[in-house]
């Protein structure tokens, strides 16, 4: 219930607020399970994708969101449940795990199952080193893996700012990476970090962030303790050692998009 009135009620306020536009959308699949792999700079990006694709998307979210009590947090928690929030403890040595078989059970059940590889947001949106999860779920589950660029939406909500700002977001979809010859190999981790670089590779492709070789979460403790936001040690880095394409540029709003209106491609 709180799915459809969320679709029919959200969907409409969002793009009314937003116009956000997508490209790239029929490279998601129409039917089957898939993991949608995006890059990840505010807290709202978890509502674009589910709002510009006809298919229902499960994400994880903290189950502080889903604890609260009296009106306000039962709103909540259906707002949470609506958008395709799926609670999970983060805390302790096990919440990888529980993390990890919440997505099994979701693609199991042949549903899009939508992961943010860097494990937490950019604290300065910039793209950072991805955790191996995405890799592992991939090959245990045999689903594909679609790379996904959210745009603009760390300027429409900035890190420490509660309230998003109006201002314009996009959705760049890749096409899937096929993982066919890594079949068998979950256990080994170099093979899942080989897997996790090329999946971050492409999502520096369609966002044209620039990247940092570092955990997200390590940017975060450093920023936290007072210290300077570091330079990208190698300018031109990418995943996996990998070079950044000369000509990589953030991609801008479609051409002949009407001010009253959002335009897809």
């Amino acid at each position: 219930m709180f799915y459809w009135l969320t679709k029919v009620v959200l969907g409409p306020l969002v793009r009314l607020i937003y116009q956000p536009w997508i490209k790239g959308a029929e490279n998601i699949p129409t039917k089957g399970g898939a993991i949608l792999a995006s890059n990840h700079l505010a807290v709202f990006d978890s509502v674009f994708v589910p709002v510009e694709i006809p298919r229902r998307v499960f994400y994880l979210a903290k189950s502080d969101y889903f604890n609260g009590r009296g009106l306000k947090g039962r709103l909540t928690a259906g707002f949470m449940r609506g958008v395709g929030m799926i609670p999970v403890d983060r805390a302790g040595g096990q919440a990888a795990v529980s993390a990890l078989e919440q997505g099994r059970r979701v693609l199991e059940k042949r549903h899009l199952f939508g992961i943010y590889p860097e494990g937490t947001r950019s604290p300065d949106g910039r793209l950072y080193r991805g955790k191996t999860g995405v890799a592992r779920l991939a090959l245990e589950t045999g689903a594909p893996v679609v790379p996904i660029a959210m745009i603009g939406t760390n300027l429409a909500q900035p890190v420490g700012k509660r309230l998003p700002k109006r201002i314009r977001v996009g959705v760049v979809v890749g096409k899937p990476i096929d993982l066919s010859k890594y079949q068998g190999m979950a256990s080994d981790r170099f093979v899942l970090r080989e897997i996790t670089d090329q999946v971050m590779f492409e999502i520096m492709k369609l966002s044209g962030q620039e990247y940092v070789d570092v955990y997200a979460a390590t940017m975060r403790a450093r920023l936290a303790s007072g210290a300077p936001a570091p330079d990208s040690e190698t300018p031109n880095a990418a995943p996996g050692g990998r070079l950044r394409p000369e000509d990589l540029e953030p991609p801008a709003a479609p051409e002949g998009t009407l001010p009253d209106g959002p335009e897809q491609q």
